[in-house]
């Protein structure tokens, strides 16, 4: 959609430059001089990896930055609709941020009250922007909720955000975004938790609100599939500089700067199996770079490590006053993984797939069922017999925020599997162990000495993999490991797995809604519906000639497939 012409632009962002304190009174500059524009109903994406400055410059247009810590300079100007932001007292700033800009964050559940309904939180911007009384906001909260594709949205209204996955938390954070129709919605990484066909609802809907209140969208992102669909202008930073603006098409399909260049040829592609992913640092020592597919993996004949048949959890829900109803979350699933191979297991937020990884480490109780782990069945273990088991099998968690513990430093929560399990000679030792297994995963041996907090999400998962990786295990289970990862840093995280598996025989249970990651990393590929199995098969056989029609609607909803 073209913008329309605008003598003024909705937000012009002229020479930010922001700051933050970063060792006793010392200021470190993160973003130099960014400028752009957006006009009225148009989408400018700001696409970059981590720690590029996108959402550091989308908190300084909400005015969300850190008073303490931070600083934006005196030579910077944000404008909104003519009015300069930064010259706006905190009442005039908070009544215009909520209503007229609004903000999608990246991490629902860190965003999300935990002890608050979700309606309670969707109707309380309601009331305090729109005046509406409780009944009023309840019944837009219900519209909310089915516009952003929330299923049962009358039940999952009076939900709270723990009893809701990754997805379904994002989509209330989106309702919650929209609820006021705002003139201008900053959108970072809205849809990095959603499954394709919903992330596909998702733009659609922003889409729609475009076009009926000339709606403007700052769409931030490290997903380039996305960025030919939804945007018109596309700005390009790293290291907090501009490296490249232009027309979305322009620079997608002509990249003039050879970072976009490498940033570009990063990301897996459907149809395409390469030896290794090319990263950003391989793709800028050597530009024309040229990655040639391999042949598809072989699926051995070696026996199955793991088997799980009929595998099943089933919720009894309170449906009224007196009446129950019966939710099967896994419903009959059964699959093998071979030492050494990848199960790839795909399917829609809801489907089963986390329910299932959750199962296989007994981190949740089974209806029925059984996994043969070595010809032992791990549901049929007491807790001692499981034991031995625990350094065998390992979870990636999806969420990297709630996953590790803010209290530690990224050492003590590297170190602690180690002595735990008694692994390593000294201390000396143990910490050397921990500083390989950052610089494995792309993080520096200082960073032992930080805080979960001092990292970005994509850094934060990095740890996690790192922690899982301390016990070199035999399965591991990647529930949406690399979701939250840019290009660069997902494509060096898959190679990294990759490296291990073949080193150390590894097997990997991995759960994504991205299938062209998916389709990279599996052997075979198993999709979910509503908590059954609906199709398995070889992942190359599947993806040229899928035999469900869920099966095609998935691979419909990427961004780009039906073009290629």
């Amino acid at each position: 959609m073209s913008p329309l012409p605008a003598a003024v632009p909705l937000l012009e962002i002229r020479n930010l430059h922001v700051s933050f304190r970063t060792h006793g009174r010392h200021m470190t500059e993160v973003v130099h001089g960014l400028s752009f524009s957006v006009a009225p109903r148009s989408t400018v994406a700001l696409v970059g990896e981590s720690g590029s400055g996108k959402s550091v410059s989308a908190l300084a247009v909400m005015g969300l930055l850190p008073e303490e810590s931070s600083a934006v300079d005196a030579a910077s100007s944000i404008r909104y609709d003519g009015r300069e932001l930064l010259a706006l007292d905190r009442a005039e700033r908070r009544a215009l941020c909520g209503h007229e800009i609004a903000m999608i964050f990246q991490d629902p559940m860190s965003s999300l009250n935990p002890v608050l309904t979700v309606g309670t939180q969707i109707g309380e911007v309601l009331r305090l922007h729109l005046g509406m009384s409780r009944a009023q906001a309840r019944q837009r909260t219900l519209e909310l909720l089915e516009e952003v594709g929330i299923a049962d949205a009358a039940h999952k209204i009076d939900s709270y955000p723990g009893q809701m996955s990754g997805g379904q938390q994002q989509r209330v954070m989106i309702a919650m975004a929209i609820a006021c129709e705002p003139r201008l919605l900053i959108a970072d990484e809205p849809t990095t938790a959603l499954d394709v066909t919903i992330q596909q609802q998702i733009i659609e809907l922003l889409a729609r609100l475009q076009q009926r209140r000339e709606m403007a969208v700052l769409f931030i992102t490290h997903d380039l599939g996305l960025v030919a669909q939804i945007a018109d202008t596309v700005v390009v930073m790293r290291h907090g500089h501009v490296r490249e603006t232009g027309p979305a098409m322009a620079v997608l399909q002509q990249p003039q700067d050879e970072y976009t260049r490498a940033l570009l040829r990063c990301r897996p592609v459907l149809g395409q199996r390469p030896a290794r992913l090319p990263v950003i640092g391989d793709q800028l020592l050597q530009s024309d770079l040229i990655v040639v597919p391999d042949l598809p993996a072989a699926v051995t004949d070696a026996p199955p490590l793991l088997v799980v048949h009929h595998l099943s959890k089933h919720y009894q829900l309170r449906d009224g006053w007196w009446r129950q109803r019966e939710f099967r979350a896994v419903d009959d699933v059964s699959f093998t993984l071979a030492r050494g191979q990848t199960l790839g297991v795909v399917g829609e937020s809801g489907s089963g797939k986390t329910t299932v990884g959750l199962m296989l480490l007994r981190l949740l109780q089974a209806s029925s069922g059984s996994v043969l782990f070595d010809g032992r069945d791990l549901l049929a273990l007491t807790a001692r017999e499981f034991q031995p088991y625990k350094r065998r099998i390992h979870i990636v968690f999806q969420n990297p925020y709630a996953s590790l513990n803010p209290r530690f430093t990224v050492g003590q929560i590297l170190l602690e599997p180690l002595r735990i399990h008694g692994i390593g000679d000294s201390e000396a030792a143990r910490l050397a162990m921990a500083a390989s297994l950052l610089d494995k995963v792309g993080l520096p041996a200082s960073a032992l000495q930080r805080y979960p907090h001092e990292f970005s999400g994509g850094q934060r998962q990095r740890i996690a993999i790192a922690r899982c990786l301390t016990l070199q295990p035999e399965i591991l289970v990647c529930d949406e490991s690399v979701s939250a990862l840019d290009v660069s840093v997902q494509a060096q995280v898959l190679n990294l797995l990759k490296d291990l598996q073949q080193e150390l025989g590894l097997s990997y249970l991995f759960i994504s809604h991205d299938l062209a990651v998916v389709q990279y990393m599996s052997d075979q590929v198993m999709v979910m519906q509503q908590g059954r199995v609906v199709e398995l098969a070889p992942a190359d056989q599947l993806y040229r000639q899928p035999q469900h029609p869920y099966t095609r609607a998935l691979l419909a909803a990427i961004p780009g497939h039906a073009s290629r």
